[in-house]
């Protein structure tokens, strides 16, 4: 994809930012920082909990590198009319997201056969129920690139790599949930979970006897698990926009986002 067609969505109000409205701002991260701190929590989990294989580097890139097809489109956020919102990740057309899947998919694989493997499986799980003729078209590709991927790794077949690698697609749909629970949430706020949340994450690890894991918020600053795969306790900073309702009216959404700076939340997990 050329700049001229990044240009024209990001003018046709085509953002995948992770959006969470307030009473008087809209508190943005860009999906590429949310990524970035997902690596992060992948960082600083116990080697134990890789499967014990000769993957972790590239698992670790996977997870880090997932959301890179929208760097570009991040940087100028867009208003919805119809929500009365910016754009968000979860109201962002199907049909246009498979573009920028496919982009970063493309750039993680040259990066790496195996984190190209694993985010196509990630990216393809959201999409293999629809009925949309470009979208189906995108998922049969991805699945030729999976087949592609597993024959050139040396994965068809063998049973024990691809149970190693459907766990490590799990880890990273836990890191990237992890991600993006201190993202979608109100700090210190267990009333309002998102729900994509409130039954705890989807992925069922054995080493928790395959029971979720479940956050919950100890106070604004600290995140407790039911059980945590992590090192010990883990600090990190994620970097967001609060963009304020009146300005965005003043200035338009564009204007508003650019003239605010950056803050950075710091998150303790433990």
């Amino acid at each position: 994809m050329g700049t001229e067609q990044v240009q024209f969505l990001q003018r046709k109000g085509f953002t995948r930012m992770i959006v969470l409205e307030r009473e008087q701002s809209f508190l943005m991260v860009t999906q590429n920082d949310h990524a970035h701190l997902a690596g992060e929590i992948a960082q600083n989990c116990k080697e134990d909990y890789f499967f014990n294989d000769n993957h972790t580097e590239e698992v670790l890139l996977a997870i880090k590198e997932h959301d890179r097809g929208w760097i570009e489109l991040d940087s100028s956020p867009v208003w919805n009319d119809k929500t009365e919102k910016p754009y968000s990740f979860i109201d962002y057309p199907l049909s246009l997201k498979i573009t920028f899947y496919k982009k970063g998919l493309d750039e993680v694989e040259k990066l790496s056969k195996y984190a190209g493997l694993l985010c196509s499986l990630h990216y393809s799980s959201f999409i293999q129920d629809s009925s949309e003729p470009a979208v189906r078209e995108f998922w049969k590709a991805e699945k030729q690139r999976q087949e592609q991927l597993s024959k050139a790794l040396q994965l068809t077949g063998n049973e024990h790599k691809q149970k190693a690698l459907m766990y490590h697609l799990d880890l990273l749909k836990f890191c990237d949930y992890l991600s993006l629970f201190i993202s979608l949430n109100e700090p210190g706020d267990n009333k309002g979970t998102h729900p994509f949340f409130r039954n705890g994450f989807p992925q069922l690890f054995s080493f928790v006897t395959d029971k979720p894991i479940v956050a919950h918020w100890e106070n604004r600053d600290t995140v407790s698990l039911s059980f945590s795969p992590l090192k010990g306790v883990l600090e990190v900073n994620l970097p967001y926009k609060d963009v304020m309702k009146d300005q965005i009216e003043e200035d338009g959404i564009i204007q508003a986002y650019k003239k605010t700076p950056v803050s950075i939340r710091k998150v303790v997990f433990n």
